[in-house]
Formats: C-alpha cells, structure tokens, sequence
C-alpha cells in the first residue's frame, strides 16, 4: 500500500495536480462536455458545517477555479423535517469565509420537485416503479445481505393504473407518514444492494422551508441527486 501512495504522490508531484484534477484535466483536453467544466456543492441545510464539508468545498469550488470552471451551489432540501433556513445563511456565510462564491448560481433541490414528480410519474407508467405498502423494517429484511438475494415485495407487481392512484393520493395527504413508499424497480438480486428497489419518494407532512404544504412527498436522496445535476448541467459531481 505504501509503495501505491508513493507513486500517486510521485505522479501529482510531477504533473502539479492530485488525481482529481488529474481526470478533470483529462476530460477537458478530450473535449468532453463540450469542454465545459461545471461542478456543484450540495449541503443538506439541516445542520453547520463540519471539517468534511470544508474539504468537499475545497475541492468542489477549487476545481472550477483551477480550471476556469463553475460552481453550483445546491441546498439539498429534500428532508422538510430537519431542515432550517438558519443552516441556508450559515452555509453561506462559510463558503465565504473559505473565499469562494457561486456567483447567481444557488439553487434548491425543491426547485426541482415539479420534475422529480413528474419523473416518477413516467417510471410508474413504464413499469419502472410501484408503490409499496410495507413497514421499513419489512423493507429492509428483504434487501438481503451483500452475499445474499434480496427478495420481492408483495406489492412489486401492482398494476400501472393501481400505483399511479395510490402515488397522487400519498401526495394528496390521504394517507400517514410511513404507510407507503414508492420505490423503483431495479434487481433484488443485484450485487450491489443501492440497486434492490430503492425507496424513490415517502410520505412527509411536515411544512417545507421554501415550498410550504404543496407537497406530502419528498424526493429521497438518491433519487433527487442525480437528476439535479442533470437538471443544472453538472459535467463532475
């Protein structure tokens, strides 16, 4: 192991950069994107930021800077029972102090809700997702183990007309938090275990910072992350 970190470090020595920059670099001299770099910087504003945060900072907004790029900066707002806008200003006002700016760039993840909806929406009439209507701890026994299968939920093969009724009445707020979840249909059997029907959207009805009442579903994580990178141009997460 030692002898591998030498000869990175011996590499990033010779070139000035670290393997990071090493593969952006790469990328812009192959002309991908167009040769655009845009990277992004996306805080949950549920809390201040910690040491972790300060290093992806430095390496999400130095970057862009090496290189002549941008960056974004995207709240992470998808979780309306933990989030504050006193963590939106602090944020702000640490990305500041490091010396960095984002310029007109901020956005929300909730900026982004209308799409997110209407995205789930086609994967339920592609039969790519349905609803669920078991507890967590049921879920999450029949994910299996990193060694063993998971196994199918009992609603998996709901009918089309079935999900997209239950989908806009878990938005509507017919029913409790917890009783029902969409998830995406992918492989219960896969290797990796991201990929055993990962919860899409849950039911919260706690008033969000920005957008109020208008919805009793929020995005999970990973399923909002991606598709607002996608949404804002993002070329390196």
């Amino acid at each position: 192991m030692s002898e591998i970190i030498e000869t990175i470090n011996d590499e990033e020595s010779k070139s000035g950069l670290n393997f990071v920059e090493q593969l952006v670099a790469d990328d812009l001299a192959a002309g991908k994107n167009g040769g655009r770099l845009n990277t992004r910087f996306p805080p949950e504003p549920n809390g201040y930021l910690h040491i972790g945060h300060a290093k992806a900072i430095c390496m999400d907004f130095g970057v862009a800077e090496k290189f002549g790029g941008t960056c974004n900066l995207r709240f992470d707002d998808t979780n309306p029972t933990k989030e504050d806008t006193e963590y939106v200003d602090a944020i702000r006002d640490d990305i500041h102090w490091l010396g960095f700016d984002w310029g007109d760039r901020e956005y929300y993840a909730s900026d982004y809700f209308p799409q997110l909806y209407d995205l789930a929406i086609r994967m339920i009439k592609e039969g790519k997702a349905y609803v669920d209507h078991q507890t967590s701890e049921e879920i999450a026994r029949q994910k299996g183990t990193p060694t063993q299968p998971g196994e199918n939920s009992p609603y998996r093969d709901r009918p089309v007309e079935e999900n997209l009724d239950l989908f806009h009445r878990m938005n509507a707020g017919e029913f409790d938090e917890g009783t029902y979840v969409l998830r995406a249909k992918i492989d219960m059997a896969s290797d990796n275990m991201h990929f055993r029907d990962p919860i899409m959207y849950r039911i919260i009805k706690t008033p969000h910072h920005r957008t109020g009442t208008t919805w009793n579903v929020y995005p999970m994580y990973d399923f909002a992350h991606g598709q607002s990178d996608y949404f804002e141009g993002v070329t390196h997460s």
